[in-house]
């Protein structure tokens, strides 16, 4: 009775062997083309990343490697994987802000569908990207939670969207979003939950390259 149980263990040692093998192998790949711009092998590292997203940041964080290579491969990649049919979209286009890049003295009135209404104060950056939405044929939603976000799509039902986030947030975000349309990730110039920071001049790029 002994050796049916011996090769269930030799059989699930391999599959183990055979999963990290495969969680560094997309980690060694989607840090090749994060770094060189050269996508290799795309949809095989986001299935893995995602598929096995805790035990690939425990492996970096074993190899004293920053975890959120990970996230950082998963929005760059699918920023790529997205460009083009992003640019060739022409339709109802809009950005998803987080809440945390108002000022601490935002009098924003929270919309129960559309998140806070921004009044263009001048007092952070939001109002700056409002301004540079309504050049490029984009609707700006500053979002208090991702569950605004699938209520906007609802209502609104854009077909190309940018998303701002830090970069766990991001990840996770840009993976639902890209099922209904093309997506552009991002990341926080300063995270936290608490007076962020936007590059708001990448976020403007984007935009462009939308009008393209």
């Amino acid at each position: 009775m002994q050796i049916p149980y011996e090769i269930l263990g030799k059989v699930f040692i391999l599959l183990a062997i055979i999963v990290i093998v495969s969680i560094v192998l997309a980690l060694l790949l989607g840090t090749y083309s994060f770094s060189r711009h050269k996508i290799l092998f795309p949809s095989f590292v986001l299935f893995m990343l995602y598929l096995f997203y805790g035990p690939s940041k425990w492996i970096c964080r074993r190899f004293s490697i920053r975890d959120t290579i990970v996230d950082e491969i998963l929005v760059e990649l699918r920023n790529a994987l997205m460009l083009e049919e992003f640019r060739k979209t022409k339709g109802r286009k809009v950005v998803f802000l987080p809440q945390c890049l108002r000022h601490p003295d935002c009098k924003a009135r929270c919309d129960p569908i559309d998140g806070y209404l921004c009044k263009k104060c001048g007092k952070c950056d939001i109002g700056t990207i409002c301004e540079a939405a309504d050049k490029y044929g984009f609707k700006v939603f500053v979002i208090p939670g991702g569950s605004f976000v699938k209520k906007i799509l609802k209502a609104h039902r854009p077909e190309s969207c940018i998303g701002v986030a830090c970069y766990p947030e991001l990840s996770e975000s840009m993976q639902g979003v890209a099922a209904y349309m093309p997506v552009q990730g991002i990341c926080l110039l300063k995270d936290g939950c608490f007076n962020t920071e936007a590059n708001v001049e990448e976020i403007i790029r984007k935009m462009e390259e939308s009008c393209v």
